[in-house]
C-alpha cells in the first residue's frame, strides 16, 4: 500500500468519527431548537440562556472540524506542484478555496452565537 493510499485511509478513518460528531451536533441542535421555543412562547431566560450555551458549542465544535478539514486541504495544496495532472491540481485549489470559504463561515457563526445575547438571529448547524 502507498503513502497516498495510507493518506486517505487515515482520512476516512477520521471522517467516520466527525459523522458520529455530527450526529450529536443534530441531536443538540433538536433539543436547542425546543429550548428557543419555549424562549419565545413562555420568555423563560433560563432556555434561552441553555439555548445560546449550546448553540455557542454547537458552533464551536463545528469551528474545530473545520479546522481540521481546512488543515488537511492546506496540506494537499502545500504540495501542489508534485501534481502532475492539472484537472487534480484543479480540484486540489478548489478543495482548499471551499475549506477555507466554510472555515471562515463558521467563525463568523461562532461569532454570531456568541454576541447575539438576545437570539435576534436564527442559526442553523448547516
Amino acid at each position: 500500500m502507498n503513502d497516498e493510499v495510507r493518506k486517505r485511509l487515515e482520512q476516512i478513518r477520521v471522517e467516520d468519527y466527525i459523522w458520529i460528531v455530527y450526529t450529536g451536533i443534530i441531536a443538540l441542535s433538536l433539543y436547542a431548537n425546543r429550548l428557543e421555543r419555549k424562549y419565545f412562547i413562555t420568555k423563560d431566560l433560563k432556555s434561552k440562556n441553555e439555548y445560546r450555551n449550546i448553540m455557542i458549542a454547537i458552533f464551536l465544535v463545528l469551528y474545530l472540524v473545520y479546522s481540521y478539514f481546512l488543515n488537511d486541504s492546506w496540506d494537499d495544496f502545500k504540495n501542489i506542484n508534485k501534481i502532475k495532472d492539472k484537472k487534480k491540481k484543479d480540484l486540489v485549489t478548489l478543495s482548499f478555496l471551499g475549506s477555507l470559504l466554510i472555515f471562515i463561515s463558521g467563525a463568523i457563526f461562532l461569532y454570531i452565537a456568541i454576541v447575539d445575547e438576545n437570539i435576534d438571529v436564527e442559526l442553523a448547524f448547516n
